[in-house]
């Protein structure tokens, strides 16, 4: 019997999606070029019984479209205004079903490297390709495509999170967080916040947001004290959840959605990353 052609794209869907939102941080872009696989896909029907590896044809083609896309996108990124966080990605409930151990830090450290590096790390060292594959796909030879590769884990290694925190941990450190924001306690902000701690926020000119990363729990703990003297009766809090590997919460401040996630290290918050253009929350709005 001749296999579905549909059935075996639609299997692969996730993973494509998946690693399409990991080279490009977003997700309509990366639907669009999921999309783009299943046309070409389409148009090789009557080939597909001849196609010995499905997968690793619709890896190439996802991950050769996510190439091409990346150059426009990193001149998009430049003339941002303010600063460019990834869409925020509600992890599920169950941790286990996480296909990858990436973090919303880490997809900052991604957008440190160049397109070939950031196709190089994903494609061998998160979804696990061999490295012919890989070379293949971004079209270097393998010794070149290891160096990529190398270069790239040199770069992201020192933002790799040491110890993950458990689900229940990180839902009950979202809602101290805020409630401690919400009520104005200094002495509370000041002893989760590591003394280097940052802060990034992301409102795409659409709404109000930082336009520089704010260093320091000093400048912190000013700045969540001057929020709360501002508007602390309108924050809303609408759920603890997990942000790209991150605990964080959902809220609403001054009518406006938002994403809160947090980078934790040593029991300390280390850095603080907030999502407030609305064109990056309509996954958000799903959950």
């Amino acid at each position: 019997m001749r296999p579905d052609p549909v059935e075996i794209f639609e299997a692969q869907r996730p993973r494509l999606l998946r690693l399409a939102y990991r080279m490009l941080g977003v997700h309509a872009e990366s639907e669009d070029i999921v999309q783009e696989a299943y046309l070409r896909w389409h148009r090789i029907d009557t080939k597909v019984t001849d196609i010995e590896n499905p997968a690793g044809w619709l890896t190439r083609t996802v991950s050769r479209l996510c190439l091409d896309q990346m150059k426009s996108a990193r001149y998009r990124r430049e003339v941002y205004p303010g600063i460019w966080l990834p869409e925020p990605l509600i992890e599920p409930e169950d941790d286990t079903l996480r296909p990858d151990n990436l973090t919303l830090s880490l997809m900052m450290a991604l957008e440190r490297l160049s397109p070939l590096e950031r196709a190089a790390f994903l494609l061998h060292d998160v979804f696990d390709l061999p490295l012919d594959e890989v070379a293949a796909t971004i079209d270097r030879s393998p010794a070149a495509t290891r160096q990529l590769a190398s270069r790239a884990r040199a770069h992201v290694r020192v933002d790799q999170p040491r110890f993950p925190i458990p689900r229940a941990t990180g839902d009950e450190l979202a809602r101290v967080f805020f409630e401690a924001c919400k009520s104005g306690d200094a002495t509370a902000l000041g002893a989760m916040l590591a003394e280097d701690a940052t802060l990034r926020s992301d409102g795409g000119g659409k709404v109000l947001a930082y336009p520089n990363m704010i260093n320091g729990a000093e400048n912190l703990v000013r700045l969540f004290l001057g929020l709360q003297r501002k508007i602390g009766p309108q924050m809303e809090f609408l759920g603890a959840t997990v942000i790209d590997g991150l605990p964080g919460f959902v809220s609403r401040l001054d009518g406006h959605l938002q994403t809160t996630a947090l980078e934790v290290t040593d029991g300390r918050i280390t850095a603080i990353y907030v999502t407030r253009n609305p064109d990056k929350l309509g996954g958000v709005l799903r959950h």
